[in-house]
């Protein structure tokens, strides 16, 4: 029993003491999204990196539009992987290629696309329908293209 409790305290320091390998940057999100519908979006995301060659991003926001003469609003959950493996480049990392997924209440869309320097984002995808009820009575399923501009909160400050 004793073995086992100074086990977990020494766990426990040592994940205290140990430092983290990535790097952690919050942005603030709006766009453009069309999936069936028109959408404008707002919101937040993290990019996690350890290097400049992928990045993860993870992101939570609110999508509003209307949807059969109503309006509408829905949460989404995203998360991005941001690749490019170039070396010995003038610009080094100007543009990524993204491959991620998106969620909603109402649908789910994995998807690819560009972007520029992490802040101008490109996406497109195929939206698989959660709820056939849809919103306001309209299924949200099929072609599902993103615009975002990810703006540095470190700009703001």
């Amino acid at each position: 029993m004793k073995s086992k409790i100074l086990s977990l305290v020494i766990s426990l320091a040592v994940c205290g003491v140990a430092k983290s390998q990535l790097t952690m940057h919050k942005f603030i999100t709006a766009g453009y999204v069309y999936e069936k519908q028109s959408f404008g979006e707002i919101g937040g995301k993290l990019l996690f990196l350890s290097n400049d060659d992928v990045l993860f991003r993870i992101g939570a926001s609110a999508l509003m539009g209307s949807a059969n003469s109503k309006f509408a609003i829905m949460p989404k959950v995203n998360a991005d992987f941001l690749l490019n493996f170039q070396k010995n480049v003038d610009f080094y990392h100007a543009h990524y290629f993204i491959l991620g997924a998106e969620a909603t209440n109402k649908y789910v869309a994995p998807k690819a696309g560009v972007s520029l320097f992490g802040i101008l984002d490109l996406t497109g995808g195929y939206g698989f329908s959660v709820d056939k009820e849809g919103i306001n009575g309209k299924e949200l399923k099929g072609l599902n293209i993103n615009f975002t501009i990810n703006i540095p909160l470190v700009v703001l400050n």
